[in-house]
């Protein structure tokens, strides 16, 4: 016996004490899915059968349920359920949230209820009760459908408890599975010419019956349309739209959405008593010219339409008048009478039409949602959103959508069809899309990345990276990305090193990465280089100018001139490009002087003094053997700790000794490249040509190859050997789900910049190695997608607030307590 069930919905299981609602519980759904009233019970009294605390139980069991299903979690509700009160919270909960009540009734015969309750110690109330609860179920039996159940499935013995099978099913707006292209057609209200005419130039090919009508229309391949509703009334060929479109669908060639004006239409063709305006009488007129087979088959075509689509795994919805997010994907009356009407202020304009809120200006959504129902001159952008209704009918046009191409496609109106009450304005746009605002950015924030799903800022954070922003960062529209911080390799265990190579080749091995790029780690400081034609700017992690003024413009005038390759074979007007920038003291000077320098000064000072010290004593025959060994050798490594710094400064005068070292081209103007190989990235920024660029020396790893493992080992020592920072390994492939971006791997002398003259020192090597990484490294998975999410939506050509709120967001993660010296 199957019992069908959407995929989003609150299930209510009905039955007498004893009918088996918690065994089938247990059978059908997972142990978290269930809410049992005696858990719920015990919860607040310690006492499942305390009666006295039903109340106080059923408030948290419908709190919890209100949260699961606010979160899109099916959810079972296991109680006796009998009474229509009882019933009608918990309907009211799943109204709340948007989601179909479901009843599945377990009618199991009373003289089963009490034998299984006499074997039961916690059940010692009478025979009454169960006899009551039966009652009381019988008497709701035929009203459940009333009630607000959508579906009800009725188990009348235990062998139809025992064969039940629960089979899930999408709900008619789930087409997550339709991935596109689409094409997205605004309302078409009856303009049939106009409609053919569009479709011809979208690429379809128009099938026309025995009299010539357009009876279907095939797309280009791999191609579908969706109508946004609205097919009928006002124009002058209903019936001709109704005939195209029906047989679209039919085909698999088109989906469609319901329009405020077909379920209108649906009511007048039925009889029901609607006000015969806003161009019914027109479709109607046209509708009675056709034979009652037509007009049979586009009443039930026009009644069966779903008020919302969500697509592409959700990257899309479809409404007739628009849909906010907490809405997408939910079915429920209040869903459909906002997909087909939108909402209003409660306020009448000059002409008498409703005002309509204007939901869209505060679309924060990550679908993109494609409606139409007020018509507008031009299709434009707001927040993600666009309403396609041109007002064809009216003397504009009729427009569609290409998906995911974003290109909008219009032809114009043969005449004016029908005087609209009200011109044709444009939509009223409270903030443009490259203008941010606080609420854009503050309080708690779940920000939806393509690599790891939702990254949450908490509200301590976002007031910490406001600070940031608001007082040093550069101007937002050049802000577009900040790189993520990177974690080190895993500690090693050697003797005499902290890092080493065999540690990040055996992760990225473990983690089923075969092949690695490992590349020269530069001593300087992260640079994000945003090259335009006209305009840009080089920035640092927290966004700040590197150099201000004229020296600033004049970097950027270098770099510019020696990208005009690259602007011309990708054909974009931007570059944004991540690079290192040296030497480390052109911006990071008042560090080094501050605290480097002070360190070496005084340790250089004081601890060679103290060494001849304790060798005059020593010379006297006092003991001071073991003080003056180890004053000796905090003397050497102090010396090492200047020279390491040292090697990674040199004079610049004005531009001059100031080195690039471009690693990643990050985005173009409609494309990123986290999808290409790193080689790849090194490759096409080699074509950076002039004496401000500094090549990058990598070497390709086969981590599961012994002998190449050991090359690139040896490789880090030569590299460090010379003085070298170290390197970055990184997963070839870039881009790698769930992976480290990549680790660095440090040299010994310069870790002692890090961790101080001493930590070669073996108690302090033994301390250092107990070092956690596991925060940073969490950090930088989610700063990494949160950059990636940023790109993609840059490539996108989303609202400047939406790429900046994942820029915000890596600023942001950087307040987190983490040792910074990882």
């Amino acid at each position: 016996m199957e019992l069908k069930i959407p995929d989003l919905c609150l299930v209510v299981l009905i039955g007498a004490s004893g009918s088996g609602k918690s065994t089938f519980a247990r059978k059908h759904f997972l142990p978290t899915q269930v809410l049992s009233s005696d858990y719920f019970r015990g919860l607040v009294s310690d006492d499942e059968n305390d009666q006295s605390a039903s109340a106080a139980a059923f408030d948290v069991l419908h709190y919890v349920a209100a949260k699961r299903l606010e979160a899109g979690r099916v959810t079972v509700i296991d109680a006796t359920n009998v009474q229509a009160p009882d019933r009608a919270r918990l309907i009211e909960v799943a109204k709340r949230a948007n989601v179909l009540p479901v009843a599945i009734v377990l009618d199991t015969p009373t003289d089963v209820c009490l034998k299984r309750n006499a074997s039961r110690p916690d059940r010692d109330f009478g025979a009454h009760v169960v006899k009551r609860h039966r009652a009381a179920l019988q008497r709701s039996l035929k009203f459940l459908g009333k009630e607000g159940f959508k579906r009800v499935h009725v188990l009348r013995s235990e062998s139809d408890v025992d064969s039940a099978v629960l089979v899930y099913e999408r709900l008619l707006n789930d087409l997550r599975h339709e991935a596109g292209p689409f094409d997205v057609i605004g309302d078409v209200h009856g303009c049939r010419a106009e409609l053919e005419e569009l479709l011809v130039q979208l690429g379809y090919s128009l099938v026309r019956d025995a009299e010539g009508r357009a009876v279907d229309a095939v797309p280009p391949a791999g191609r579908k349309a969706i109508f946004v509703g609205d097919l009928v009334d006002r124009g002058p060929d209903t019936p001709g739209v109704l005939r195209l479109v029906m047989g679209m669908v039919d085909s698999g060639h088109a989906f469609c959405v319901c329009g405020n004006h077909e379920q209108k239409l649906v009511r007048a063709l039925r009889g029901r008593n609607v006000q015969v305006k806003h161009g019914l009488a027109e479709s109607l007129a046209q509708l009675a010219a056709e034979d009652e087979d037509f007009r049979r088959k586009a009443e039930k075509f026009c009644d069966g339409l779903v008020a919302h689509y969500v697509l592409d795994g959700g990257k899309l919805v479809v409404a007739h008048a628009g849909l906010p997010e907490r809405y997408h994907g939910r079915a429920s009356a209040r869903v459909r009478s906002f997909a087909l009407y939108g909402d209003t202020t409660g306020e009448t304009d000059e002409y008498g039409l409703p005002v309509r809120y204007p939901w869209a200006n505060e679309y924060r959504g990550t679908a993109m949602v494609l409606y139409g129902h007020t018509p507008t001159p031009e299709a434009e952008w707001i927040n993600n959103t666009m309403c396609l209704d041109t007002g064809v009918v009216f003397g504009g046009k009729l427009t569609a959508l290409r998906y995911p191409e974003r290109e909008v496609v219009s032809v114009a109106a043969q005449q004016v069809w029908y005087e609209p009450v009200r011109p044709l304005v444009a939509p009223v746009v409270e903030r443009e899309p490259d203008v941010l605002a606080l609420t854009d950015v503050t309080g708690l924030r779940r920000i939806e990345t393509s690599v790891m799903g939702a990254v949450t800022i908490r509200a301590e954070q976002s007031a910490s990276a406001l600070e940031v922003m608001s007082r040093f960062a550069i101007d937002p529209h050049d802000l577009l990305y900040l790189p993520p911080t990177m974690a080190p390799t895993a500690t090693s265990q050697r003797e005499d090193v902290l890092e080493h190579p065999f540690e990040a080749f055996e992760d990225f091995r473990a983690a089923g990465v075969s092949q690695v790029i490992c590349e020269e780690k530069h001593m300087g400081s992260r640079a994000v280089l945003l090259v335009r034609k006209e305009g840009g700017a080089i920035y640092t992690r927290t966004g700040r100018t590197f150099f201000d003024g004229a020296l600033g413009e004049e970097l950027l005038d270098r770099v510019r001139e020696a990208a005009k390759p690259l602007f011309d074979e990708f054909a974009t007007d931007w570059l944004l490009i991540d690079a290192e920038l040296m030497p480390w003291n052109a911006k990071a000077s008042g560090l080094i002087r501050e605290q480097y320098a002070a360190v070496g000064a005084a340790a250089g000072g004081a601890l060679p003094v103290a060494v001849k010290a304790l060798e005059s004593a020593a010379a006297r025959g006092v003991d001071v053997t073991e003080l003056l060994a180890r004053t000796s050798k905090r003397a050497s490594n102090a010396a090492a700790y200047s020279a390491a710094y040292e090697r990674y400064c040199w004079p610049t005068e004005g531009l001059e000794g100031v080195r690039i070292a471009p690693f990643q081209l990050l985005a173009v103007e409609g494309r990123t490249f986290h999808d290409q190989s790193h080689l790849w990235h090194l490759d096409t920024l080699a074509k950076l040509e002039g004496p401000l660029f500094q090549r990058t020396r990598h070497l390709v790893v086969d981590v599961s190859d012994p002998s190449k493992v050991a090359e690139g080992i040896r490789w880090w020592e030569e590299l460090t050997a010379d003085g070298g920072e170290g390197m970055v390994v990184k997963p070839l492939a870039n881009l790698t789900a769930r992976v480290q971006p990549g680790v660095k791997v440090r040299g010994r002398e310069y870790l002692r910049i890090i961790y101080g003259p001493d930590y070669t020192e073996p108690q302090n090597l033994a301390r250092l190695r107990k070092r956690s990484l596991g925060r940073k490294r969490g950090l930088a998975l989610r700063e990494y997608a949160l950059g990636i999410e940023a790109l993609e939506r840059i490539a996108r050509g989303e609202p400047l607030w939406r790429v900046h709120e994942c820029v915000f967001g890596v600023l942001a993660l950087e307040s987190e307590p983490v040792d910074p010296r990882l």
